[in-house]
């Protein structure tokens, strides 16, 4: 098993998840379509890489396709053809019903392939294209998983970036659901998956019916027995032997608070390259909270922990941005995000967030859908001791709590940065 930090993993390198596996195999194999849920980090990738790679075995088409880049359905479509190029009779049907094609498929690499068909798709036919594509895949003689992701990343994207955004989320998920729902078979197949939340964006824009033919499947975090069991096959590793004193597993997994599967991986890596660094072959329990402060919350770990930061700010709005680093500072900060304090923070942001109340909800709802926060009996905390230990190192030293801004009528504060 090899260490992998920041890719997905299959085959000899997947770990665990079989019941997940074997949960989403049968849904695909009696063609019922999936939501793909989870925070960040969990594997989402790599649980779908590694059951197309098994269904390939078995006969199936796999198709993966990124659409984080996207801005319109008309790039989307492009990107779905770009993927089933390696695909040539399923590829050259597709091609063949579009007029401005004339190349042989197999005479352009599969970036072209996309690049052709994009330059003739636009606002008055992608839809009818687009169901094209998906009977083509219909009548394959083998059957085809589809796997789309960062969908909800693009969808954010064009809402954001056109005037009539919210009419074109709306559209386009009428027309997947549509497409989908009119081919009278068992394929394509469709996973769709994303690091944010589709749900709370589609229940805000006040289409949620538009996602009620994907059945939704959250990937959860590994239990203590899988976290630690991972770090012990990454550290008997032949390419990466280490040596670990009894109880250096248990103590990472105490020090992360959450399996989060990238990062025991990461954790692993970091004192992988702890002991070169240190001319040693050999760690110790003492070591772990040395790695944990210097790597993981250091420059080193930065990285990693900064794109959570950056996945709420690409999917929330500007003024849902800022309330929820706030939520997440004093969360930090506090240990908790107490109901006093979001009482605190509606009075003060009131005079410069409309309707800040539902604001409030509507965040918390995300940060709890993707795993930032979850609920307790006095508030909301957050799961991962390691996210937390990260917010609070950048906030602790200059955030006032939310109840102390108000006793001391404190003005309105800048938007957290």
């Amino acid at each position: 098993m090899e260490s992998a930090t920041g890719r997905w993993v299959s085959g000899d390198d997947f770990f665990d998840r079989e019941s997940e596996l074997q949960v989403l195999d049968a849904r695909v194999r009696t063609g019922n379509h999936t939501l793909l849920t989870g925070q960040r980090r969990m594997g989402k990738t790599s649980i779908v890489r590694e059951l197309g790679r098994r269904l390939k075995d078995q006969g199936w088409v796999f198709v993966f396709t990124d659409v984080e880049g996207a801005t319109c359905a008309e790039d989307v479509i492009a990107d779905v053809a770009q993927a089933l190029h390696p695909v040539r009779p399923i590829a050259s049907r597709v091609a063949a019903g579009l007029r401005w094609f004339t190349e042989n498929v197999e005479e352009v690499s599969a970036l072209e392939f996309r690049m052709k068909i994009r330059a003739g798709l636009n606002a008055g036919n992608w839809r009818r294209h687009g169901e094209q594509l998906i009977r083509d895949c219909a009548r394959h003689d083998h059957s085809v998983l589809l796997v789309i992701d960062e969908l909800p990343i693009f969808l954010k994207r064009m809402l954001d970036q056109h005037d009539d955004g919210a009419h074109r989320v709306e559209e386009f998920l009428s027309w997947l659901r549509g497409a989908l729902q009119a081919v009278d078979a068992r394929s394509p197949v469709l996973i769709a998956s994303g690091s944010i939340g589709l749900a709370p964006l589609v229940q805000r824009l006040g289409i949620p019916d538009r996602i009620n033919h994907l059945d939704p499947l959250r990937l959860g975090p590994w239990d203590r027995h899988a976290s630690i069991a991972c770090f012990e096959r990454l550290a008997a590793s032949s390419r990466h032997p280490l040596r670990v004193e009894a109880g250096v597993a248990n103590a990472v997994y105490e020090a992360i608070g959450l399996g989060i599967p990238h990062h025991v991986q990461s954790f692993f890596a970091r004192m992988w390259e702890f002991t070169i660094m240190q001319k040693r072959d050999r760690v110790t329990v003492a070591d772990v909270d040395t790695v944990y402060r210097t790597a993981l919350l250091g420059p080193s770990g930065q990285n990693d922990l900064v794109h959570y930061q950056t996945r709420l700010k690409e999917g929330l709005e500007d003024d849902c941005y800022t309330v929820a680093m706030e939520i997440l500072a004093e969360t930090a900060v506090r240990e908790r995000f107490t109901p006093t304090a979001r009482r605190c923070l509606e009075q003060c942001y009131a005079p410069v967030v409309d309707d800040v109340r539902s604001r409030i909800a509507e965040v918390l709802d995300v940060l709890m859908h993707d795993g930032y926060i979850e609920t307790t009996t006095d508030g909301f905390r957050f799961p991962s001791r390691l996210l937390k230990d990260w917010w609070s190192s950048r906030f602790r030293d200059h955030h006032i709590p939310l109840d102390q801004r108000l006793s001391s009528a404190a003005t309105v504060p800048e938007a957290t940065r």
